[in-house]
């Protein structure tokens, strides 16, 4: 017969239900530098097996936000917790991986000593064999010996994401990690955040290159002047539909047809109306079939949805209210703060002091 069921197992079997906390999780980070804000207000998560990117302008806070993250620089105010701990919990930043945007290796060690050093920094046990698959994994098998004052910019960004996988991470954050690749080196890079996707490790990338963002990313969140203008998976912010068209012979009847149908840009000979995200399949036919018998002359009509480097630029010239669904929107309207887990608990905005965020 099986004992009596204590108040832990209970403990541990409501938790057990759960699902698993977010690789991060931070609710209202804020950062000023003398009379300047850097960061105001920031908000969103990072899900396991979640790749994030980080975008913005120069100076919009995201690396202030990662580095916060990090423990890098102690936030004004806000919450952190790095897979399900609180970020000053030494626990928890073993398991995460960071490349940051600016760095330099000794130049007298090997990449081989630098991942040796770097593994006993982080306290982990890794194999020889295991570091010198990583190094392989970013195409510097064959210069594991050589020494890093020989390598060149594109080398080295290379031997900083072997640093941030060699200790098994869960979390990768990832600060400008292509930013000295040739298009080779940037493929490569892509097809390992799809890897570390595929098992399951939570990736956050602040990149410039909005391509790539585009092409590996799940979810975006955008910052400007420190705070979050718009998030949300890549659908929910591209969901607008674009129709370019080469035309000619417009009269002001026609252009108003087109301005009805969505917003008009023109350039010369060249118009593009923005479709809503969920169109009709009729609306283009009855749109061209409106245009031919107002006597515009048709040279190309070509559908396509609107780039992220086009959503993005839209979203910072006309701010905040033009993105895709705002981190702010995710809380419900009673002032519920959702934490890790599922669970949820009612507060104000959090406004700790920085020693009582420490603790």
């Amino acid at each position: 017969m099986s004992g009596p069921v204590t108040r832990e197992d209970g403990a541990h079997e409501v938790f057990a239900d759960l699902p698993p906390s977010p690789a991060v999780w931070c609710s209202g980070l804020h950062k000023r530098y003398k009379r300047r804000t850097a960061v105001d207000g920031v908000s969103f998560t990072v899900e396991r097996g979640e790749v994030l990117g980080l975008l913005g302008p120069n100076g919009a806070g995201k690396t202030s936000v990662i580095k916060m993250l990090l423990g890098l620089v102690r936030a004004d105010a806000g919450e952190v917790l790095l897979l399900g701990r609180r970020a000053a919990d030494p626990n928890a930043r073993a398991r995460v991986g960071y490349l940051p945007e600016l760095f330099r290796y000794q130049p007298w060690l090997s990449a081989a000593e630098v991942l040796a050093l770097h593994v006993r920094l982080a306290g982990a046990t890794v194999p020889e064999q295991e570091r010198r698959d990583c190094l392989a994994l970013v195409g510097l098998a064959d210069r594991a010996g050589d020494r890093v004052g020989g390598f060149s910019k594109g080398m080295q960004q290379r031997l900083g994401l072997a640093v941030a996988l060699v200790a098994r991470p869960e979390l990768v954050i990832l600060d400008e990690p292509t930013s000295a690749l040739d298009p080779l080196g940037r493929a490569d890079v892509r097809d390992l955040l799809l890897s570390l996707k595929a098992r399951g490790v939570a990736v956050l990338l602040n990149s410039h290159l909005i391509g790539e963002v585009e092409r590996v990313c799940d979810r975006v969140v955008i910052l400007d002047k420190g705070r979050v203008a718009a998030s949300g998976t890549l659908p929910e912010l591209l969901g607008q539909r674009e129709l370019r068209l080469r035309l000619d012979a417009v009269g002001p009847e026609a252009e108003a047809r087109l301005a009805a149908a969505g917003r008009l840009t023109r350039s010369g000979e060249g118009y593009a109306v923005a479709l809503p995200a969920e169109l009709d399949d009729a609306v283009v036919p009855d749109l061209v079939a409106d245009l031919v018998r107002l006597g515009v002359r048709v040279h190309a009509v070509e559908p396509g949805r609107i780039s992220l480097e086009e959503r993005l630029l839209d979203i910072l010239r006309t701010g905040p209210g033009a993105g895709g669904i705002r981190s702010e929107e995710r809380s419900d309207e009673a002032g519920l703060r959702r934490l890790p887990g599922g669970l949820s608990e009612r507060s104000e905005r959090s406004q700790l002091s920085p020693g009582e965020e420490q603790r």
